[in-house]
């Protein structure tokens, strides 16, 4: 279905980074999604974040970055194309890491090597949610790329903006620094690539990560009350951070959702089984989804059954989720690639634009074009070579895209996670997916062909779950 605009009609903005309003719901009709045209911008206050407990699963409110920190954008475009140069640096990141870590090299860092960037005001994590340390409100990036959890302390010695105040250990009783010589300590070499450093007077352990795109965080290891939404975290491991710069917007800090001993899931693992799902929203007014920790399937939303595929173990990279991705199809048609199947892809809530290896990205980019080659084509931008122009439509069928994981799982790519649109006017629109620079390097799902799905975390278990979700937090 294609229906062309009027000349009057303002010019739409569909983009995961910024904040929208659907004028009319999305129909599925088969094999194609039915996107209607324009969206508006709207512009909107972070209200504060909400939780509940229910069936004995706590679940926390979570929001898109930008629907909270980014009113005060300027320059829409502009923002969006450095989006994916940031996305880019964050992936080549990710791949370096994973190739040091499969080497077994940790890396001793001081203080002539710390990266250094210029500031950048929005970040490429995008989700977050509100916790409390030591009964201070702190809202922090979600992201299972990450190990350890951290936030902005005082005093600080070099710290971004940030909207709340920062988290001042000397009013809160309980804070205690880590020493030096302690197993949480020595864990910082496998959770973050970096050893621990120990300070002195007292004899602390401090800790540095950075995050390849310019960003990192240094401070001192310590422990404090965590509370997620009323549930009690005692003695919970994390970073005080005293030196901190990059992409992490209006937040507190970042909240580790990866595998090690350090990591959130393993430090509540008492309590919630290892066992976490969240709902990524669109960045539509008002809209929010949920990071649920505990295990009851039945406070989800989910409108189609949960598949289930195991997570793919790798002892030398264990503190990534791994997952086979054995097919993808594109409206209804099966790619034809050789390489489905034989090497695992990692699950990544930071990363924006999800990466295949060069031979299925070709393969799912020619069956694109050639259901969509009624389309005018545009330039590609940065990472994104698959491009349109739509800015004379009012609504056009979209490809169903379905990714395919070993054990019969299935998660079909909602309509909003299928366009990047690189231009506020649709002028240039490319699909939100992109080529990995290697066959060999590791293949990545991220959030944005995640949105409003139930992605299901069970490490007790090994196994990941998908079903569909309309996110809201209700």
């Amino acid at each position: 279905m294609l229906l062309m605009k009027g000349m009057a009609l303002l010019p739409f903005m569909l983009s995961l980074l910024v904040l929208l309003h659907y004028h009319n719901e999305v129909h599925c009709y088969g094999d194609k999604q039915l996107l209607h045209l324009p969206w508006d911008t709207v512009d909107s206050t972070c209200l504060s974040h909400k939780s509940r407990q229910e069936k004995g699963a706590t679940i926390l409110e979570m929001k898109h970055q930008d629907y909270c920190y980014g009113g005060g954008v300027k320059d829409w475009n502009k923002l969006l194309q450095k989006r994916l140069i940031l996305d880019d640096l964050r992936v080549q990141s990710l791949q370096a890491r994973i190739k040091n870590m499969a080497s077994t090299q940790t890396h001793d860092v001081s203080d002539d090597r710390l990266p250094l960037t210029s500031g950048v005001e929005l970040g490429t994590l995008n989700y977050i949610v509100t916790v409390e340390i030591a009964g201070r409100k702190m809202t922090v990036i979600v992201d299972t790329g990450s190990d350890l959890t951290w936030v902005q302390c005082q005093p600080c010695k070099s710290c971004y903006s940030q909207k709340e105040p920062l988290f001042n250990p000397t009013a809160s009783p309980s804070y205690r620094t880590v020493p030096c010589n302690s197993s949480e300590c020595q864990s910082l070499a496998f959770a973050t690539g970096n050893t621990g450093i120990c300070g002195e007077n007292p004899p602390t352990c401090n800790y540095v990560v950075s995050y390849g795109d310019g960003s990192y965080t240094r401070g001192e290891l310590a422990n404090d009350q965590l509370n997620l939404g009323k549930t009690p975290v005692d003695n919970f491991i994390f970073g005080c951070g005293r030196n901190n710069n990059g992409l992490f917007g209006g937040t507190s800090g970042l909240l580790g959702l990866g595998r090690s001993s350090i990591s959130l899931v393993s430090q509540t693992k008492a309590i919630f089984g290892g066992f976490f799902s969240y709902c990524l929203p669109s960045t539509q007014s008002g809209a929010s989804g949920s990071l649920v920790l505990g295990g009851n399937s039945s406070v989800y939303n989910t409108s189609s059954p949960i598949s289930y595929t195991r997570m793919i173990p790798n002892p030398k990279l264990s503190t990534f989720y791994f997952l086979n991705l054995t097919g993808i199809s594109v409206g209804g048609v099966t790619l034809q690639d050789l390489s489905f199947g034989k090497s695992s892809m990692l699950i990544d809530s930071g990363t924006v634009i999800t990466r295949l290896p060069p031979t299925m990205y070709r393969a799912l980019k020619a069956e694109f074009q050639k259901q969509f080659s009624s389309f005018p084509t545009a330039p590609a931008f940065s990472i994104l070579d698959t491009c349109f122009n739509l800015s004379a439509y009012q609504e056009v069928d979209v490809p169903t895209i379905k990714l395919q994981f070993e054990g019969n799982a299935e998660m079909k790519v909602d309509i909003t996670g299928v366009f990047y649109f690189v231009k506020t006017d649709a002028s240039q629109v490319c699909l939100a997916l992109a080529s990995l620079s290697f066959e060999d390097e590791i293949g990545i799902i991220a959030n944005y062909q995640q949105r409003n799905q139930r992605v299901i975390y069970d490490t007790k278990g090994s196994k990941l779950g998908f079903a569909q979700e309309s996110c809201s937090f209700t």
